[in-house]
């Protein structure tokens, strides 16, 4: 990944890759298999991949000189311009790995920035993205291949490279400190957004889970379910296939709404500096009634998505959230062993539709239980109020008397409190 002054990516298309991990002390498989799908989702044409087994990895290369070797006889064999590395690498080894190899070489990290790079759509999205790039940019300014000076030792090494490398880093120090600036203000706003939804008692329903488990198209589903379709988001089947934060209304026949609040899949090895610029948007986790924790049922080992996501609840202070566990495409799941139904496990299809009906119902069960079924006089006089209950709540019977309008409603306990005055005692 190359960048111009402005910290913008240089794309070229037709990349052609081999992958290459190390095998400390276990089983890699599944993450070089998803390094693959990663690889393919920048639009990377993957010719094949080397796996080496070590104790610990080369400070100078990460793999191993023989392998190293190997690899460059690959990579002229099979023309191929890149090599993609299963983990982070120094600033040093980048370096050192172009040099021996003669191609573009990137690691686990640069690949998932780039994406995230390709997908955000917001603003803050973009400078979340940039300044994650920025962060991992800064200690490897020397490994990013011969178009940047490097600060070398010795006589004869000063001067020229030295001031360039420094022009760099305060470059960077700069932009990294104005786009902070910017975010502060972006999460200003969603501070006030948020205090607004808290003043009026809406609740929050977030959806968490691994990349491309179905959070997308789970949420155009419950909008479908709710007659909202054209506040639809955008789903594919692809890793990263959406970074940006959606929130969406939920309005239910019985007149319940709460905010349905998508947020960007986890994966494992999620570069920290990710997870850190993300930590604005991933803040409505935080503040969510209750998490939905999307899984893609029809991947076998789904245990291991199920951790990864744990584990980054867990980096942002949201492990002890209250959620519901939705099995996710339960169509195609076939053979897959899956946990019992029970009170905190659902099964479902968002594409085909299968048990939302149930989904929303608990949804219900868990966001609306501090609502109680009361019954209330209102007097004509005070049709602000009737109006309100009409649109607010949850009306089971309402009837016009001679003293004024009989409701049979559910309301929530700051309601019941602010109209306490109208209740009918049996």
């Amino acid at each position: 990944m190359r960048f111009t002054d402005d910290n913008i990516v240089l794309q070229n298309e037709g990349y052609r890759a081999i992958l290459a991990g190390v095998q400390l002390d276990q089983d890699i498989s599944y993450s070089m298999k998803e390094l693959w799908s990663l690889a393919e989702a920048a639009g990377v044409d993957v010719a094949g991949e080397m796996i080496q087994n070590k104790e610990r990895p080369n400070t100078a290369t990460y793999i191993g000189k023989g392998k190293v070797d190997e690899l460059a006889e690959l990579c002229q064999n099979m023309e191929v311009d890149t090599v993609i590395f299963n983990d982070e690498l120094s600033g040093m080894q980048l370096r050192n790995l172009e040099e021996r190899l003669n191609v573009r070489v990137i690691d686990r990290t640069i690949l998932i920035l780039d994406i995230f790079a390709s997908r955000a759509v917001s603003r803050e999205g973009k400078l979340q993205v940039e300044l994650a790039q920025l962060k991992y940019r800064m200690p490897r300014l020397t490994g990013f291949g011969k178009s940047l000076s490097r600060l070398g030792g010795g006589i004869g090494t000063r001067g020229p490279g030295e001031k360039k490398l420094e022009t760099d880093r305060r470059h960077i120090s700069k932009r990294m400190d104005e786009i902070k600036r910017e975010l502060a203000e972006v999460k200003n706003n969603r501070t006030t957004q948020r205090a607004r939804r808290q003043k009026n008692e809406i609740p929050v329903v977030a959806l968490v889970g691994y990349t491309n488990a179905g959070k997308s198209a789970l949420m155009n589903r419950l909008l479908s379910f709710t007659d909202k379709e054209e506040k639809s988001v955008f789903e594919k089947d692809m890793l990263f296939a959406t970074l940006d934060t959606a929130q969406r209304n939920i309005k239910l026949e019985t007149n319940q709404e709460f905010i349905l609040v998508d947020t960007v899949g986890f994966v494992s090895k999620l570069p920290h500096s990710l997870v850190k610029a993300f930590k604005a948007t991933l803040e409505e986790v935080n503040y969510a009634d209750l998490l939905l924790h999307v899984v893609d049922a029809s991947y076998s080992d789904h245990d291991f998505h199920i951790s990864v996501t744990n584990q980054v609840l867990k980096e942002i202070g949201a492990a002890e959230k209250d959620r519901l566990m939705v099995y996710n495409k339960i169509d195609i799941a076939e053979d897959i062993t899956l946990p019992s139904n029970g009170e905190e496990n659902l099964y479902i299809s968002a594409t085909r539709g299968d048990n939302i009906e149930q989904l929303v119902d608990r949804i219900k069960e868990k966001i609306f239980s501090d609502r109680t079924v009361v019954k209330m006089l209102i007097p004509y006089d005070r049709g602000d109020i009737s109006s309100y209950l009409c649109e607010k709540a949850r009306v089971d019977t309402m009837e016009y008397r001679n003293e004024g309008t009989y409701f049979e409603v559910e309301i929530s306990r700051k309601d019941y409190g602010r109209l306490e005055q109208f209740l009918l005692l049996e």
